[in-house]
């Protein structure tokens, strides 16, 4: 369900609006609710994220629009709206943010300079979340939606260990291989949301919830902000 792609994404857009942008779980039909997710690295996240949305449909009124998860395939829907070729995908990991990549991207136009991707994304991101039944995987999805309505902030964390074990069997990676991963990943976050938003990915006040995913597990964290969810008022 995660990674499902551009013909996914046209297609959840395209059922929301046919049902009114509304998002049906929680207190009310046509209430539009939306959670952004901010992670470390191999703190499951993207498990956490799919159990959410099953949660979230089972406890949905019958018939309403499905939740989706937007993650790798979020950026599909950058390129898909901004007509960017896909190969540009390939620049947008939120660890590149080379200022020597901006100044070539200037030069010889190859791909558009980080600043507008990164708008780009932020409209995507704004899209996905005013439709509703979204759960957005990092990309700053938190402070680009701080001010809109019925949103649900959350940051996954863990013990480094955890994490390092996560990525070893999520990812085939060695126990070394998995430990740069997070560390690089984890800093590569960092980086990007204080270049782009003037942001610390690490404040505890850009969120609702902060869970540590190494002491809950997968379940219950769903299930924590599942609830959360449905009992926004």
């Amino acid at each position: 369900m995660t990674n499902i792609g551009v013909e996914h994404c046209a297609s959840f857009v395209s059922s929301q609006f046919q049902s009114g942008g509304t998002a049906e779980a929680g207190t009310g039909i046509g209430v539009r609710r939306a959670v952004t997710i901010s992670r470390q690295a191999g703190c499951g996240a993207l498990a956490v994220a799919e159990k959410l949305a099953r949660y979230l449909q089972e406890h949905s009124p019958q018939h309403a629009i499905a939740w989706r998860v937007f993650d790798r395939n979020l950026m599909e829907k950058v390129l898909e709206d901004h007509d960017l070729p896909a190969r540009l995908a390939r620049f947008l990991p939120e660890d590149r943010v080379s200022y020597l990549e901006d100044i070539l991207a200037d030069l010889f136009q190859a791909y558009p300079p980080s600043q507008t991707v990164v708008r780009q994304t932020a409209e995507t991101i704004l899209k996905l979340a005013s439709l509703g039944n979204a759960i957005l995987i990092g990309r700053g999805g938190n402070v680009i939606t701080a001010r809109l309505p019925n949103m649900l902030h959350v940051r996954l964390v863990a013990p480094l260990e955890d994490r390092i074990a996560h990525s070893h069997d999520a990812y085939g990676m060695t126990k070394i291989e998995a430990r740069k991963f997070c560390l690089h990943e984890d800093l590569g976050r960092e980086r990007y949301l204080k270049k782009y938003f003037h942001a610390d990915v690490n404040d505890p006040l850009l969120y609702h919830l902060v869970i540590n995913t190494g002491l809950v597990g997968y379940d219950n964290a769903a299930k924590i902000i599942g609830d959360a969810v449905l009992n926004q008022c």
